[in-house]
């Protein structure tokens, strides 16, 4: 059964596009891209339609990480076609909280920082709109480190 990940930012144009991205990488090297059907959206409609930041874009590209994601805002129906929908931050967690239709679907978000492994004093994923290159470095390290524990917990529902 394939697991259906939906990871959501305030915009979807930095951190949920970036950890798209991340994890197709990760699954596609675990050889379970067949297994996982992943996607991202932004609880703010306002980048709709645009690519990523060009910012995030160049800092993945230079891991080796495409993103072609395109911005969309999280919708209601999202809590049904996803099993686990992941929020960068407490904000963010709240706003899905608030959007989610019942109690079954708020048993599916989760925020990010409960993957984090290696980087135990992050609470949150931080947005790097505002920051230099190096927030989007810590970011993109950030996501790494969760999406490495994601693919064991995927690994371990199929």
């Amino acid at each position: 059964m394939k697991q259906r990940i939906l990871f959501v930012c305030l915009g979807n144009i930095c951190r949920s596009p970036a950890a798209e991205a991340m994890l197709r990488v990760v699954v596609e090297r675990e050889g379970l891209a067949d297994s996982v059907v992943i996607d991202s959206a932004g609880t703010y409609g306002g980048h709709s339609g645009e690519l990523s930041d060009p910012r995030m874009r160049r800092a993945a590209s230079a891991r080796g990480i495409a993103m072609t994601h395109r911005a969309r805002q999280v919708r209601e129906e999202d809590f049904e076609r996803f099993d686990m929908v992941v929020a960068m931050d407490d904000n963010n967690y709240e706003a899905l909280f608030r959007l989610a239709p019942d109690r079954e679907a708020q048993q599916k978000i989760f925020r990010f920082r409960e993957f984090l492994r290696h980087h135990p004093d992050w609470s949150y994923i931080p947005d790097p709109y505002y920051e230099g290159h190096e927030g989007f470095e810590l970011v993109l390290d950030l996501l790494e480190d969760g999406c490495e524990t994601l693919v064991e917990l995927i690994r371990n529902k199929i």
